[in-house]
């Protein structure tokens, strides 16, 4: 029998005892194998674009600014942040994506050669119509 395992008394369930060291570095955590064993595993590095992932984040900043009454207009914003009032507004277009797709986003796990280019495109209103529109621009 495993070293550290317990069977129960009728058989049925088998406890394993696995002891491990939780660390973080750089931001990650690591699970650290007992230090007789040489295993180190890491979780893998995320693919998520990180020009892409900050236009998500200030696009819903802004359209929070935008809500709340701080700023009457996408021109007054633009004003205060000291950018075109057209890039602030293609950027604001990224709230209105489906929720699986920024997931997607923020987790990295958009199709390969997608980015923040494709996105300041226009993109459908509806939401099954913009999972088909991402299906195709990952197969292009």
């Amino acid at each position: 029998m495993l070293k550290n395992a317990v069977l129960s008394a009728d058989g049925k369930i088998l406890s394993v005892t696995v002891p491990l060291n939780f660390r973080k570095r750089g931001g990650r955590k690591l699970i650290i194998a007992p230090e007789n064993a040489e295993t180190v595993w890491e979780p893998p590095p995320s693919r998520a674009d990180a020009t892409l992932v900050k236009a998500l984040a200030r696009a819903h900043r802004w359209k929070g600014m935008l809500d709340s009454g701080r700023f009457s207009s996408i021109k007054e914003l633009a004003d205060a942040e000291q950018l075109a009032d057209r890039y602030i507004g293609n950027l604001l277009r990224l709230t209105l994506l489906a929720p699986d797709i920024i997931e997607s986003i923020l987790d990295g796990r958009l199709p390969r050669g997608i980015g923040l280019a494709d996105f300041m495109k226009p993109w459908p209103a509806l939401w099954t119509e913009q999972r088909a529109h991402l299906h195709g621009l990952g197969q292009g």
